[in-house]
């Protein structure tokens, strides 16, 4: 018997496998697509302090001392204000007081790249201080050396309130993203009403020390305005972040599977 001829139009085997040879040869399509807004926005959430409190985990001493960067974070926070506040108090010398928390930030900064840890704080630190001393040396006024954090102030109480008269409580934005629940606070009573509650409570924070902070700086009163800023900074922070921690955990903890 003769083999029928192949009709026109109708793949044989051999065309199946030879396309299917020719696909598996051909290069992958890159599938990598741009970093969207929200994913931007998560990330930089799972970073910042708050990031590191994790909804409806049990809150404890070490958790929190790792959401406020560590040991050596809270060195780098506390040492520079303190530097500048303890050689102007007893030097009066502008400079001096200035140039002090420069050059301890910029040791911060080579001990985190020789120990190749992330280096983003303490640089971070290092352009804060930097500008805040640069300010301060331009205008020859000490409590200007301020300027920069009440600024930040300023700047994080106004978000809060946007965030507030839009209806998206801003912790309420960075817990969802945190738990992939972005919306979970409108839809849930509770953890909106938990959300609004924290989102209150920062700020309170930083309208307390913008209240405290402004007087003592238009009056000029360096050594007082360093002291406040000290004892309102990193353990205000602390104490609110644990407030948080607590409340978002009461709403935000895992059911259990039934």
């Amino acid at each position: 018997m003769t083999s029928q001829p192949h009709e026109a139009g109708v793949p044989s085997p051999s065309d199946d496998t030879a396309a299917s040879i020719d696909r598996a040869a051909a290069p992958a399509e890159k599938t990598d697509a741009p970093q969207t807004f929200h994913e931007a926005f998560a990330q930089a959430a799972r970073n910042a302090g708050i990031g590191q409190v994790k909804p409806g985990e049990t809150p404890t001493a070490s958790s929190l001392l790792r959401a406020i960067g560590g040991v050596r974070g809270l060195i780098e926070s506390i040492l520079p204000g303190l530097a500048f506040l303890v050689l102007f108090t007893f030097t009066k010398n502008l400079v001096l007081a200035v140039s002090a928390p420069v050059a301890v930030s910029v040791v911060f900064v080579i001990v985190r790249l020789i120990t190749r840890s992330a280096p983003m704080p303490a640089i971070a630190g290092l352009i804060g201080v930097g500008v805040s001393a640069g300010l301060a040396l331009f205008t020859g006024r000490a409590e200007d050396n301020f300027l920069v954090g009440i600024a930040i102030n300023v700047v994080c109480l106004v978000v809060l309130l946007v965030s507030l008269i839009a209806r998206r409580p801003l912790i309420g934005v960075i817990v969802g993203l945190l738990a992939n629940d972005p919306g979970g606070y409108r839809t849930d009573k509770a953890k909106g009403r938990v959300v609004l509650v924290a989102t209150w409570c920062w700020v309170g924070l930083f309208a307390a020390r913008l209240i405290v902070e402004l007087p003592l700086y238009w009056a000029g009163q360096t050594e007082l305005l360093g002291s406040v800023k000290l004892i309102m900074g990193v353990p205000l922070y602390a104490g609110l972040l644990w407030v948080t921690w607590l409340l978002v955990r009461a709403a935000y903890a895992k059911k259990p599977a039934a």
